[in-house]
């Protein structure tokens, strides 16, 4: 292998600069700012996209065609879990790496099933991020080692589809019948499902049935 194959296998793919081309999904404007400011020092990147909202992820990616994008989880409008399977169908040269403050095992395995190639706690320094970011366009998925093992032992998200849609509707305090038009059930469907995933989660009630699905990464 010459130098400069062994360079592309070490870059992945990239444009014909060697520029990698980032898009960054933050709602905190200060986050976002100072991550955008420290990747931009990094020779090799370009920041393609700053983005506060869930909901422009996949528009804004189909228009700069990055090739990393970096999500948040908890964003305005679409989740960076939903958004990450979004993009995997609508971009899928553009590799997902989820970046987050919450280090829970269900979300590390829905972004695994949404596609995304790595995952990592915000608390790291940049340096390894940059590092992360090369490493997954290379093909490799990067994974925080300590949530790694965490998922393990926590074993897969035992609520269903239909469940977790009622809880998250549920976040509020909403009523059965606030909740039951919002999901486009009845309310006695409603009801069924939240006795479901009350007991799936062994708790007493509906809210603490939302703390612990949400404590969980499950919702």
């Amino acid at each position: 292998m010459n130098e400069a194959e062994d360079a592309q296998g070490v870059q992945g793919v990239r444009d014909a600069t060697g520029v990698i081309k980032l898009l960054l999904a933050e709602d905190q404007g200060m986050m976002r700012g100072a991550l955008a400011l420290l990747l931009g020092l990094e020779d090799d990147f370009e920041i393609v996209a700053q983005l506060g909202n869930g909901d422009e992820i996949v528009p804004r990616a189909l228009e700069t065609r990055p090739d990393v994008a970096l999500l948040d989880i908890e964003l305005p409008g679409r989740s960076g879990l939903d958004a990450a399977g979004a993009l995997r169908e609508a971009l899928p040269e553009c590799q997902v790496l989820i970046l987050t403050t919450f280090g829970r095992p269900g979300y590390l395995r829905r972004a695994m099933e949404a596609g995304a190639a790595g995952f990592l706690v915000k608390d790291g320094p940049v340096e390894e991020l940059a590092v992360a970011i090369r490493r997954v366009l290379a093909g490799e998925r990067v994974i925080d080692p300590g949530l790694a093992a965490a998922a393990l032992s926590a074993g897969p998200n035992p609520l269903t589809q239909r469940e977790r849609d009622v809880l998250s509707a549920a976040v509020d305090g909403a009523t059965v019948a606030d909740i039951a038009a919002k999901v486009h059930l009845s309310p006695a469907t409603v009801r069924n499902y939240l006795s479901s995933a009350i007991g799936k989660t062994q708790t007493r009630n509906r809210m603490e049935a939302v703390r612990a699905a949400r404590q969980n990464g499950w919702l």
